[in-house]
């Protein structure tokens, strides 16, 4: 018996299991998998389209994070150039390799300084785009892969975040519908999933609130209006 027959014997055992599933609770499983119900969800989040983006920002913000709405793609070089100079921050980026950033005319922007990859110690400001956002919580739901370096998440001090008014829904369970979704058609999970909430912060020494305790220290978000938005992920 391997390693994997061993794991799932011992849950089989923890559900009163004495062997495999029938064949009809297999099916019912498999029925749930392809179907799943929703959970209960919060009232606040099942609004309007318009009422939506506006708890995103709300929410975003109450979480210490900033937001700038821009109307179109091209002025996000603009609105990163002149976020980075009010924070005194340095203008030299590094940025996911995200195909959704391509049409972002950055060389518009002359004074930034971008370099496309993996984030290195030195790097203070990391960009990126998202994968959705979630209207409840204020939150970015974020996949890793070969287009967005888990690092950039955590490294650089400043994280700064382009996101469409088209990837925002309402609760954290439409971001899954979302996912399950976009699997379904491009095939392949990714490795790994996290809901960005603001900035990092910790109060866990003396309850004093410290910001970028295990992350950035700022978060702020770009939100381009959807008129200008392809739809995709």
């Amino acid at each position: 018996m391997d390693t994997r027959d061993r794991i799932l014997g011992h849950i089989r055992k923890g559900l009163g299991r004495s062997g495999p599933v029938s064949s009809d609770e297999a099916a019912a499983l498999r029925a749930g998998l392809a179907n799943p119900k929703p959970n209960l969800v919060p009232a606040r989040s099942q609004v309007d389209r318009f009422d939506q983006i506006e708890l995103f920002v709300a929410m975003a913000e109450e979480a210490a994070a900033t937001v700038d709405r821009v109307g179109r793609l091209e002025d996000v070089p603009k609105a990163v150039s002149s976020y980075l100079a009010s924070q005194n921050l340095p203008s030299d980026i590094v940025m996911a390799p995200d195909e959704s950033l391509d049409t972002i005319p950055w060389d518009d922007r002359g004074m930034l300084s971008i370099r496309r990859g993996v984030p290195e110690p030195s790097d203070e400001v990391g960009l990126s785009a998202t994968f959705s956002a979630i209207a409840e919580t204020g939150s970015l739901m974020v996949t890793s892969g070969p287009h967005h370096p888990s690092s950039l998440n955590l490294l650089p001090d400043t994280h700064v975040v382009v996101v469409r008014e088209d990837q925002i829904v309402g609760a954290q369970e439409d971001g899954w519908v979302r996912l399950r979704k976009s699997v379904e058609e491009n095939g392949g999970l990714p490795r790994t999933v996290l809901f960005i909430t603001g900035p990092s912060r910790s109060a866990d020494i003396e309850q004093t609130l410290l910001m970028g305790a295990h992350g950035p220290r700022r978060l702020h978000i770009v939100l381009v209006e959807s008129r200008d938005s392809d739809g995709g992920a």
